[in-house]
């Protein structure tokens, strides 16, 4: 059974930022019939944080809502990288940990996507089709129905043309991605691509290219491109990264704690699409949680984020562990912890030492810095001395609490 309303969910959450063709696509979803979509990722890292995110969490909301869902993984397209934006070529990656990287992002995958089921998403990989594709066979087949000039124009390669570096390896990345909406239509039927706003360019290279074919074997296939907003804070930049790194989906990678308050520190403006992305309360509930204090409607949206992606579990650990760094109240079992040894508290650990070695900052000379700025805390009094010692006689309740800024923590404890 096909859910007829998803076209006006995603124009109501403002999921749909650009399309090719707008009144297909709702025509399509408004048919009652199921289409096959998918979506693009280059496996860059071994794991994703949650601004790699945003088209999973719509690819979502159409399997839900019926529809049949691929998820390509560029183990062709990583070798080159997408230039998108990028002031200087991307370090190219070897095949080997490429192919790593894939194996683990598909774990991250099933937060997001059923892969059993009576509809199971799929996932594949272009290298399956680019590695036999002769490279004198594409150019002939696929190359030839690409302007240079064109290409040039599109904002896709603007800076790294401004930056006068631009290369033929990287413009045959437009190329690659535009094959593979061909590839998937041709094996699975697929009609839809859905990706970033930053992939405009790349998603209608694809949509036009297979006009071309059309044109040159006189076939009928319509190809439709849409894009999701991109999770930008207010300077511009994509979400997904905060003060202390980013928010990443693997639980081996960042504690429930940093995760919760991670989403926490999402800036104002970008809240409500946070909302609409990650969770399915409805619209008017969080315009209205927005409205009315936005303090709170960021505590409900760290819970939900951090229930979605990591479980229930987590999420009230971490809602706990804030309750009793920030208002005294809940239970500090839950705080991000580093163990330290009784010998070494005895003598005395410097406070440059400690700050760094439980990664609270990144140098000694940022704690330094901090402690001239009032930014360092132990036990909530601030420290203004950097060449102070943290001992035994700091322990208050079995513990100490060690404090960045307004928002970041670590409670230190004695190995057992």
């Amino acid at each position: 059974m096909v859910d007829t309303t998803l076209f006006d969910t995603l124009k109501e959450r403002g999921l749909l930022y650009q399309c090719t063709d707008e009144e297909k696509l709702k025509k399509l979803l408004e048919s009652g019939k199921p289409i096959t979509l998918y979506e693009g990722t280059d496996p860059t890292a071994d794991s994703l944080h949650i601004g790699h995110c945003v088209p999973y969490c719509i690819l979502r909301r159409f399997q839900k809502a019926g529809h049949k869902v691929i998820v390509l993984m560029g183990g062709a397209t990583a070798c080159i990288g997408d230039p998108s934006g990028k002031s200087e070529i991307r370090k190219v990656m070897d095949k080997e940990t490429i192919n790593k990287n894939i194996e683990k992002i598909k774990n991250s995958l099933k937060i997001f996507l059923d892969f059993d089921g009576d509809n199971p998403a799929i996932i594949v990989n272009n290298s399956d089709w680019f590695n036999s594709y002769s490279y004198i066979d594409f150019m002939r087949e696929i190359g030839i129905h690409f302007n240079v000039n064109k290409m040039l124009s599109n904002e896709i390669y603007a800076k790294r043309i401004e930056e006068g570096g631009l290369t033929f390896f990287e413009m045959g990345y437009m190329l690659m991605q535009a094959y593979d909406f061909i590839e998937l239509n041709r094996k699975y039927g697929c009609t839809l691509q859905y990706g970033g706003g930053d992939q405009w360019g790349n998603i209608v290279a694809g949509v036009e290219l297979q006009r071309k074919l059309n044109f040159a074997y006189g076939t009928n296939v319509d190809l439709v491109g849409a894009t999701n907003p991109l999770l930008l804070t207010p300077d511009g930049k994509k979400m997904g990264k905060t003060e202390r790194g980013a928010i990443w989906i693997d639980k081996d990678k960042i504690s429930a704690y940093d995760f919760y308050q991670g989403v926490y520190q999402t800036p104002d403006a970008c809240v409500e699409m946070m909302f609409a992305l990650f969770t399915d309360v409805d619209m008017k509930t969080v315009k209205k949680l927005i409205s009315e204090d936005i303090v709170n409607a960021k505590k409900v949206l760290s819970f939900e984020v951090t229930k979605f992606i990591r479980g229930e579990e987590d999420a009230i650990k971490a809602q706990e562990a804030s309750k009793a760094l920030f208002s005294g109240q809940g239970n500090l079992d839950n705080v991000p912890t580093f163990e330290v040894s009784e010998c070494d508290l005895s003598s005395g650990i410097p406070v440059t030492d400690l700050f760094t070695a439980c990664g609270l900052v990144s140098s000694k000379s940022e704690v330094r810095r901090l402690c001239a700025q009032s930014g360092i805390l132990v036990n909530d009094e601030k420290v203004t001395d950097f060449n102070k010692k943290i001992c035994l006689c700091d322990l208050k309740d079995d513990c100490i609490i060690l404090k960045k800024g307004k928002k970041n923590f670590i409670k230190v404890v004695v190995k057992k």
